[in-house]
């Protein structure tokens, strides 16, 4: 396996090409970092966007939903899927509306969409998806119940075609126009997990673990 995707048709950035890479390191890194992704997808000639969660491993990207949900139904009857997690980094505010734009990190894969029907790697892509959202939080869970399993629908994408966008910076104004008297620069967006707040029926005396304690103040 090579350190990058192929760049075909099918994945070739067409705008600000300077802004992509199809980098397999940077591609992970944006899908382990967004805490969903949009999954399109054509049902009856006609486009449907529908945010999940997921969890990558390795080249296989799982999306969780309720297992008699539309969304898991429909993925199961279609041959091709698009995935795109993107995180907004700032607004960037040029000299004239035309330049004015966003940073951000963006990521697109192509892939085949499996229904996963062995419990086993229906549990595997639960805790998958569970670690991304709450490292360490599986292992300190009961284990999950045989009716929930049933009731829950994995889906396991494998990455079969990648690329990522990345922009940051100031802005970049036409030449002429630093000459005009108006203020330009970037209002930096953060995205931080903040603090916990206890559920009002908590058991007396129970206290978040350092798991649990270590998810505040995450920034994406």
């Amino acid at each position: 396996m090579t350190d990058s995707y192929d760049v075909t048709d099918r994945n070739k950035a067409r705008q600000l090409r300077d802004k992509a890479s199809y980098d397999r390191e940077t591609v992970h890194r944006i899908l382990d970092t967004a805490l969903f992704t949009s999954v399109a997808f054509v049902q009856d000639g006609a486009p449907v966007v529908v945010p999940m969660i997921h969890g990558r491993d390795d080249e296989i990207v799982y999306l969780h939903g309720a297992r008699k949900a539309r969304v898991v139904k429909l993925l199961d009857q279609t041959s091709q899927v698009c995935l795109n997690a993107t995180l907004i980094d700032g607004i960037v505010l040029a000299r004239s509306a035309f330049n004015s734009s966003m940073n951000y990190r963006s990521a697109t894969v192509f892939g085949t969409p499996r229904l996963v029907a062995d419990d086993e790697e229906k549990i595997h892509g639960m805790r998958v998806i569970s670690e991304h959202l709450m490292p360490g939080r599986w292992d300190e869970l009961r284990e999950p119940l045989d009716k929930e399993i049933k009731m829950t629908g994995v889906i396991a994408v494998t990455i079969e075609s990648a690329s990522a966008k990345v922009s940051s910076g100031m802005p970049d104004d036409e030449d002429e126009d630093y000459a005009i008297p108006i203020w330009a620069g970037v209002l930096p967006l953060e995205s931080t997990l903040t603090h916990l707040v206890d559920d009002d029926r908590l058991l007396d005396n129970v206290e978040p673990s350092a798991v649990v304690r270590a998810l505040q103040g995450r920034r994406l």
